[in-house]
């Protein structure tokens, strides 16, 4: 009875010194193929960015020993900080008032707006171009509806129901497919599958080349926020860290460091 007890405390013992050490290291979503941002170097395994920056020091101000990184998609992002897998999110995380009622939001870091990125070919140079074309998206994004608003604004197609917006059904003058990540709307648009391509422009950057361009409109700005799970502790001591560091420069720099 001795030894099993003895055993049964070791494990305890082993079982508790893992949840520390697991609590001294700051879990972060971020991009993997948005260059700038947050990018993964497949052949030494080493993320880059202004948001990996930004992430290493939220954890040394905030005491972590170490980060891990994890990639995720704008269809993950907020599954995973659900499901207590991630501490925080820091991956071009666009701050809107429907996801500030499921999770908490810094102030913003850094803002884009959207664009379209096509194929010079195609001959589209702005949102008139687009009437009765299909654009690639990113699964879960906020790209589409930002896009169809602008179009309506524009009057090149007709005004709808915003609150009513759904990607997956909307074809009233302009239609969306959905893709899982960035390179396979990339690739969605070289083979012909969409028309355009529509995301934050920081973001599109990554795919324009000699052959492709934006279209001549920006539109619906985006801010973007560190993101942690609604009430938690972590929201307050990550907003103070943000507001601090866009009054000093900090962020500034980051932004200068990485040509943002």
């Amino acid at each position: 009875m001795k030894k099993m007890f003895a055993v049964l405390l070791a494990l305890c013992l082993m079982v508790s010194m893992t949840a520390i050490a697991s609590a001294d290291v700051f879990r972060v979503g971020v991009k993997q193929d948005v260059y700038g941002f947050g990018y993964l170097d497949e052949m030494t395994g080493e993320y880059t960015g202004m948001e990996i920056d930004l992430a290493n020091l939220l954890a040394d101000a905030l005491g972590y020993d170490e980060v891990e990184f994890t990639t995720v998609t704008a269809a993950t992002r907020g599954q995973m900080l659900d499901n207590d897998e991630l501490d925080a999110v820091i991956a071009t995380f666009t701050i809107k008032p429907e996801r500030k009622e499921s999770w908490d939001f810094s102030s913003p870091y850094y803002v884009d707006a959207v664009t379209v990125l096509v194929e010079n070919a195609s001959g589209i140079v702005d949102l008139a171009g687009l009437k009765d074309k299909v654009v690639g998206v990113s699964t879960g994004s906020t790209s589409a509806k930002a896009l169809a608003t602008a179009m309506a604004d524009a009057g090149v197609i007709d005004a709808f129901d915003a609150d009513a917006f759904a990607i997956a059904t909307f074809n009233a003058g302009v239609s969306f497919k959905e893709f899982d990540d960035y390179p396979a709307i990339s690739l969605a648009l070289d083979a012909g599958d969409v028309d355009a391509f529509c995301v934050d422009k920081s973001i599109l950057a990554n795919y324009k080349t000699a052959d492709r361009d934006f279209i001549d409109a920006s539109f619906s700005p985006q801010d973007y926020g560190v993101a942690t799970k609604k009430g938690s502790e972590l929201s307050g001591k990550v907003e103070a860290l943000i507001v601090q560091w866009l009054e000093d420069g900090t962020i500034d720099g980051l932004v200068e460091t990485w040509g943002l």
